[in-house]
Formats: structure tokens, C-alpha cells, sequence
């Protein structure tokens, strides 16, 4: 059993592994204040080779013994995860998701479970750190460990980890990920404050979590396991060649298009004709699969370069432009409101009911 612990906000944040989950590929209790938050990585074994996804899933849960309730209704069984517990669990995943090793694709899950919550330290923030630690132990190809931290501005001053109470008077309420190098995630709300401030917060906040950061490579260097090897698919490099010859000024022209269901037309369209000129009419399904991936990363990469070099987006529109944006109300004949929103070919319809 291995504990190590920091001076993090108003509290002490406590990693401790070997005592819990301990058939997982790798788990750390996490203890902030008396909030405390079991995370437990576990993976398929092997790299996952020939997959075309990541399949990593995450779930954070709030079991209702942590803070002394019992779920209400005739069922007293905790059903599925409810609608906080989904968006944090999407937190968490956001900044993870993109640190893995490059073509490890095996199925991956992270597991957060809060089992006592004092209601003042945030679970969400040790969940985060914890799910980074788990897998800075674990033999899953994960190397950068990262740090999760809520921030909040009261008084002129900023504060790391507010409380609820200080969360209702604070300007700011921003809850990010970052790494020693960069800033991963950033999610939140503010009240009118200045963009210098906003930026302000964000270098805050990256400080903040170093300490967190340090304490896991501190678990990974007496702890960690040895990481998996990740399986590199072999790219034939004539057939690469042959597609970056003839793709991206045809790929230039398709990117320009700015309807969108026309845009994927031609994309797609565009991919069949490359396709049948280096493979011909019947190509075999490991071929096609290989220049499909070709196509994709070329595009990708055509499209960061013209946002970078051209500051041109994908539709034609510079990074500061905006797409058409309008309101309709009175939408339905019947009901107490309604209203449509619409910007380019995005759209949402919000209904309302008013009660007798």
C-alpha cells in the first residue's frame, strides 16, 4: 500500500493505492477533506489492433450512502447515472480521451465511485485527479499524468476548490484540466468578468494542480506498473504516397463547400473516385481500409492547416465570423411557448408548459 498526499485549496488531497480494487489494471482512493472517491481502471488486454475507435468509457457515481440519503420514491435501488453525474463523467473523459498512446484502442473503462462526500471539498475534482492517477499506475499505455481543479474569483482574489456557499458569490466558477505542459479542458461560467481576467484564471489554475501532478509521479515511480506495448499498424508507404499525390488539392476544393450535407457528398464521393483510380473497381477490404485512414488523416491535417496558416474554417469562415443566427417564437399554434433557434444548420426547438 503505497499514500501520498499535498496541500491542494483549503484541504489536503490524499492518493492511496493497493488497498482497494486491487484486481484492477490500476486504482486509487482518492481523499479530499472527507470526501472520498474510489477510482478503478481497467482494460482489455492487448493494444485493442484493428479496431477503428477508442472505446474508453467513464462513470462517475454518486452512491447515495456518501452523504447519508437514501434514494427517494417507492425503489429505494439507485438506478442510472442521473443527469450531473453523466456530464461530469464526460468531464472527465474529455481531457483523458486524447492521452493515451497513439493505436491503443482496446476497451478501456474508468470507473469513479464517490463513497463519502462531506459536501464541501469537490468530488468531481478528486474523481478527475483520481481517474489520472489510476492509470499512471496501470500497465494501460497512459504516460502524462494530469490535474483536475475547480476555480473561483471572490473578492479580487482566486480561489482553488471553492466550497458551494463560495461558489454563490464568486465571479467565476471554472473547473479545468492541465497538464505540466498545457491546459487540456476548460468548462464554466462567469459573471461579466474581462477576458485578461478569464486568462488570469486559467494560468491560476495550471499552477494550482502541479503539486497534484507531482504526487502521481511520485505513485508511478514506486508503484507503477510497466506499460503495455501498443502494436503500430504498418502503413504501406507506396499506396500513402500514391494518395497524397492526388488528394489534397481535389481535397481543398470539396472542404470549400459551404453546405454541409453537400460538403460530406462530395467528401465521400471524392474518397470512392481516389479509391477506384490507385485501387481499382474491387479493392481488397484490407487495401481499402488502409486508404480510407490515408484519406482521413490527410484531410485532417488539410483542415488544420487552413485554419492555422489561411485562418480560413472548413466552411469558408474566418475564425471570428459567426454562422446566421435567428429566433422565431409563437412556433406552435397550441402550446403555452414556443420558439425556434437557429444558427447555420443547427437548430433547437424549446417548448414551454405553464402549470394550472
Amino acid at each position: 500500500m503505497k499514500i501520498v498526499e499535498r496541500e491542494f485549496g483549503p484541504a489536503t488531497m490524499k492518493l492511496e493505492t493497493g488497498r482497494m480494487a486491487k484486481q484492477a489494471n490500476g486504482s486509487v482512493l482518492v481523499t479530499y477533506g472527507d470526501t472520498v472517491v474510489l477510482v478503478a481502471a481497467t482494460a482489455a488486454k492487448g493494444s485493442g489492433t484493428g479496431a477503428d475507435f477508442f472505446p474508453l468509457s467513464v462513470f462517475y457515481v454518486e452512491k447515495g450512502y456518501a452523504a447519508g440519503r437514501i434514494p427517494g420514491g417507492f425503489l429505494k435501488r439507485e438506478a442510472r447515472l442521473s443527469d450531473s453525474e453523466t456530464l461530469i463523467s464526460r468531464i472527465i473523459d474529455r481531457p483523458l480521451r486524447p492521452a493515451f498512446e497513439d493505436n491503443y484502442l482496446a476497451e478501456t473503462l474508468i470507473a469513479a465511485t464517490v463513497l463519502s462526500h462531506d459536501l464541501i471539498h469537490p468530488s468531481d475534482v478528486a474523481a478527475m485527479n483520481g481517474a489520472s492517477a489510476a492509470l499512471a499506475i496501470s500497465d494501460i499505455p497512459f504516460h502524462n499524468p494530469l490535474g483536475g481543479v475547480r476555480v473561483g474569483r471572490i473578492d479580487g482574489k482566486f480561489v482553488t476548490n471553492p466550497s458551494p456557499e463560495q461558489l454563490e458569490v464568486s465571479e467565476l466558477n471554472i473547473f479545468m484540466a492541465a497538464s505540466k505542459d498545457a491546459i487540456l479542458m476548460v468548462e464554466g461560467e462567469a459573471v461579466g468578468v474581462s477576458e485578461e481576467i478569464m486568462l488570469d484564471a486559467l494560468w491560476y489554475g495550471q499552477e494550482a494542480v502541479l503539486p497534484i501532478i507531482e504526487m502521481q509521479e511520485e505513485l508511478m515511480k514506486s508503484v507503477g506498473k510497466k506499460k503495455r506495448t501498443v502494436d503500430v499498424p504498418v502503413v504501406d508507404s507506396e499506396l500513402k504516397s500514391k494518395v497524397e499525390a492526388i488528394t489534397p488539392k481535389r481535397l481543398n476544393e470539396a472542404l470549400r463547400i459551404k453546405d454541409k450535407i453537400e460538403r460530406y457528398e462530395r467528401l465521400d464521393t471524392l474518397k470512392d473516385e481516389i479509391k477506384n483510380e490507385i485501387l481499382g473497381d474491387s479493392p481488397d477490404a484490407d487495401s481499402a481500409k488502409e486508404l480510407s485512414q490515408i484519406f482521413a488523416d490527410i484531410k485532417k491535417d488539410e483542415m488544420r492547416t487552413r485554419l492555422i496558416k489561411d485562418q480560413i474554417r472548413i466552411d469558408g469562415r474566418k475564425p471570428t465570423e459567426i454562422r446566421p443566427i435567428t429566433c422565431e417564437t409563437k412556433v406552435l399554434p397550441r402550446t403555452h411557448g414556443s420558439a425556434l433557434f437557429t444558427r447555420g444548420e443547427t437548430q433547437a426547438l424549446a417548448v414551454t408548459t405553464l402549470g394550472a
